[in-house]
């Protein structure tokens, strides 16, 4: 994704409470929705209810979740030159008062979010089938080892985002609505767009769609990653001596070479260097868990790779 949108996500999650969106990738995400991220994009792989991985019966769903709607009107680098009445003239009805309102955008990436009376929908009691998910999951329906559930979706009344292109973005808004005040011009379903310079993205949506989210995301649990690093460590030592025995060659290697950040990189790998049958229905419990979704999941989606598998990085 476009790193242009990296600030208003990261802002999102943490003026929202946790939740992140997904409209500017378009997809609507429903509570059991599980999904992957590759290259920088979320790919729905299926719903654990519709795919019958969980019984409905067995699941607490809780609706109409009412949200505190201030914490879902926020805006970054955004100013207002100009806000207040004026006259036009039409040649049918003469002269004629209206409202209007110019945003200027700071910076590449500011932008301004607005949203109507957000609820939610979630998955009330998770934690009395996150167990019986991670076997499923991992082992009798699927064997992933990366994963992302949604637990908690959200929708509003209506919602509308602006995101600059540049620094000197502008968007021009005006509303022939009377007693209307400013402040609430940019969201409001009489207002009509004038002009606009530089807008990377603006979208107004009066529908409620589900496309903010709560996730859990499967991860290996902390003991079994720290086990692997040390042991990955150990045989690391006297590599060196090991080397030049074998090739017969005078090969020199720093003796810190291999760090303990450097073996953290490469973590993930846990669970490719396990014994074959090692992992198993009855073992699953013990390298698994279920974590929230955060700020790092958030920064994967503007991590790419490119054709030849060079690694891309969005992120300014």
């Amino acid at each position: 994704m476009n790193n242009l949108y990296q600030k208003f996500h990261e802002d999102f999650y943490l003026k929202t409470g946790g939740y992140i969106p997904s409209i500017i990738q378009n997809q609507n995400l429903y509570p059991g929705d599980f999904f992957q991220i590759k290259d920088g994009q979320m790919v729905v792989l299926g719903n654990v209810f519709r795919d019958g991985i969980v019984d409905k019966n067995d699941c607490e769903i809780e609706s109409n979740i009412l949200l505190n709607a201030a914490n879902w009107n926020f805006n970054e680098g955004v100013s207002k030159p100009y806000s207040g009445r004026t006259n036009g003239e039409n040649a049918l009805e003469g002269n004629f008062e209206y409202s209007k309102q110019i945003l200027a955008f700071k910076s590449a990436g500011s932008y301004w979010f607005t949203a109507n009376n957000p609820k939610s929908t979630k998955l009330f009691n998770w934690n009395a089938f996150k167990d019986a998910l991670i076997i499923k999951m991992t082992q009798t329906y699927y064997s992933f080892r990366e994963l992302y559930v949604v637990n908690e979706c959200a929708t509003a009344e209506g919602w509308s985002l602006v995101v600059s292109g540049n620094s000197d973005a502008e968007l021009e808004l005006a509303t022939e609505a009377e007693n209307f005040g400013l402040q609430d011009l940019f969201c409001h379903d009489t207002t009509k767009t004038i002009s606009s310079r530089n807008i990377e993205y603006y979208q107004r949506e009066d529908k409620r769609i589900p496309q903010f989210f709560k996730a859990k995301k499967l991860t290996v649990k902390n003991e079994k990653v720290e086990a692997f690093i040390r042991d990955l460590i150990s045989k690391q030592k006297n590599k060196e001596d090991w080397a030049n025995d074998f090739f017969n060659q005078d090969y020199y290697q720093d003796p810190n070479f291999v760090s303990q950040k450097h073996c953290v990189n490469i973590a993930s790998n846990v669970l490719d260097m396990l014994p074959p049958n090692t992992l198993n229905p009855n073992t699953a419990l013990s390298y698994f868990k279920w974590e929230d979704a955060n700020l790092e999941d958030i920064n994967k989606l503007f991590i790419r790779y490119g054709s030849n598998g060079n690694f891309k990085n969005d992120i300014q």
